[in-house]
């Protein structure tokens, strides 16, 4: 579960970013589509249809043994479209509200109008996959929402603006020492919690997060670097 938003707002946030982005030609010009917006809305919609069917949330959940035995590879991505309740759905799409469409115009730059779309989609399989390969033939084992993909999501905003202030529950912050205490306590609770949370999505999706932007636009990297010398917040 995600609970992070901009301090200031979305389209303030948004044009920070992607002006000191557009400095570093790291970004590009609005998406002619709005994924980051369609992708909350499918999620919402499913996860609330899910809440009232549980043969529906029973279809989309990741459950291991339904890959492995019935090879039912789409719960890879479907288990991210439902949640456990609207508390965990709330927390994830207010996240991914916020930061999504700033990675959403990097990735439009990128990799084109869906772009971003395909970045998610990857953050949620790849965050799940060791879950899945550690837990292949446990039939009491379930794990669901979005928390691996938000993370990605997340953890990519933070490359491109590390001292932006974020707020976490309730707390301001810049975002890269949020970074740093979410991925302490993520490999904390990951080795030692019992708290049912899926922890090691949520740091598989970070790093994905981290290693895909680089990846398609490695200038990312001395952004980061030369912002993390440059503190403001």
């Amino acid at each position: 579960m995600i609970a992070a938003s901009a301090v200031n707002g979305t389209d303030s946030t948004s044009g920070r970013a992607a002006a000191k982005m557009r400095h570093h030609s790291v970004a590009g010009p609005e998406p002619s589509m709005p994924i980051t917006l369609i992708i909350l809305a499918i999620t919402c919609i499913v996860s609330f249809m899910a809440f009232k069917n549980g043969r529906l949330m029973n279809d989309l959940i990741l459950w291991p043994p339904a890959i492995s035995r019935q090879r039912e590879y789409h719960r890879l991505v479907t288990y991210g479209l439902v949640h456990a309740d609207f508390v965990h759905l709330l927390f994830n799409m207010v996240t991914l509200f916020f930061f999504g469409q700033v990675m959403e115009r990097f990735y439009a730059s990128a990799l084109g109008t869906f772009g971003f779309a395909l970045f998610y989609l990857g953050g949620l399989v790849v965050s799940i996959l060791p879950t899945y390969l550690k837990n292949r033939d446990n039939p009491n084992y379930r794990s669901l929402g979005a928390s691996g993909a938000v993370s990605a999501v997340l953890f990519s905003y933070i490359l491109l603006a590390p001292w932006q202030r974020i707020i976490v529950l309730v707390i301001p912050m810049p975002a890269i020492i949020y970074a740093v205490l979410y991925t302490a306590y993520s490999i904390y609770m990951d080795r030692n919690g019992r708290d049912n949370v899926n922890h090691s999505a949520h740091l598989w999706g970070a790093a994905y997060g981290v290693a895909f932007t680089l990846l398609v636009n490695p200038r990312v990297l001395s952004h980061f670097l030369d912002a993390l010398q440059r503190p403001s917040f």
